[in-house]
């Protein structure tokens, strides 16, 4: 069950929460878009911002969550669903009548849906993937220029579920190693307009986003009563419709204002409520070093291991 709700996170902060925007008067007028800032983490990263003085454009689908965000003080509410070309092409004429032009995007609209692999409906596979891969690669390449521009940031979203993987959340957590395999690309590829690039991987905080797949799985109407996963998926349900809520993900957009702001913003921010979520994923990590260094013509000596590490941790500290 910890790995459901591992997995499920949409993704530790060595660093205290100060108020960046406060303590650089310049950079009070940049303007940042985050997509899917209607609720959980997004609309958290939107209050966060705006509140220290920063610009946001808040991208948001329906009328009313429009109307909600435009009510903020700094947010402009944007129509952007990331899987509708003309609503991006339309939000990238917005942002650049606007004049302000746009120092930071915040890729964060995700969706979830869970399933065996094998018993996965290759409809549910393509939405998972269209939400969270593809509009991520949409978004990016439709503001780059203005990002560019600007010699902005580019933040992304990922989860601790980029990192691990576990039963029923193969497609997401497919879609979630690949935005720490486009962040790891693109931070190369920009480098040399001087934009960074960041990404962030929450663990368990609060979201809508299992909500919404129950809401999407019931509607569906999908039933996986008679395959060998009935057990084990029924009580994957019952943790969802019985859970309790998960931690205020301030912590993410204090993640999320030190990329975008900070003069040397960290490649990876890992954000994670407890000392076990945090644990777990590292052990991960290590684990699969090890299984690559494992019985190969090449592999390292334990010395050899320590001696990366060790160089590696150093590089952290300077």
């Amino acid at each position: 069950m910890l790995k459901w709700i591992l997995a499920l996170s949409c993704t530790l902060i060595l660093f205290s929460p100060v108020s960046i925007a406060q303590n650089n008067a310049d950079n009070q007028t940049k303007a940042i878009l985050v997509t899917g800032a209607t609720s959980g983490i997004g609309l958290r990263i939107t209050e966060h911002l705006s509140q220290q003085g920063y610009f946001v454009y808040a991208g948001a689908r329906k009328d009313k969550d429009m109307a909600r965000l435009n009510k903020m003080k700094n947010v402009q509410a944007v129509r952007l669903d990331v899987n509708n070309h003309e609503q991006i092409t339309a939000a990238v004429k917005t942002i650049e009548e606007a004049g302000r032009g746009l120092y930071g995007l915040v890729n964060n609209a995700g969706v979830v849906v869970l399933s065996p692999l094998v018993e996965m409906e290759e409809e549910d596979f393509d939405f998972q993937m269209q939400v969270n891969l593809y509009g991520p690669y949409r978004i990016t390449k439709a503001f780059a220029p203005l990002i560019m521009k600007s010699k902005g940031r580019i933040t992304t979203i990922s989860s601790i579920s980029g990192i691990l993987s576990g039963r029923f959340f193969g497609a997401y957590s497919m879609s979630k190693h690949a935005m720490e395999a486009f962040s790891d690309s693109l931070a190369v590829e920009m480098a040399r307009f001087d934009v960074k690039v960041s990404v962030v991987e929450p663990g368990n905080f609060e979201s809508k986003i299992g909500d919404s797949f129950l809401k999407r799985f019931k509607e569906k109407q999908r039933s996986f009563k008679g395959t060998p996963y009935e057990e084990d998926w029924n009580g994957l349900l019952k943790y969802f419709e019985s859970r309790q809520q998960a931690a205020d993900p301030i912590a993410v957009a204090h993640a999320v204002e030190h990329a975008l702001f900070n003069e040397n913003p960290k490649m990876r921010y890992m954000v994670v409520p407890n000392q076990r979520e945090n644990d777990i994923t590292l052990r991960q990590q290590i684990a699969e070093l090890v299984q690559l260094n494992q019985q190969q013509d090449y592999s390292l000596k334990r010395d050899a291991l320590i001696k990366i590490l060790d160089e590696e941790l150093a590089k952290q500290a300077e």
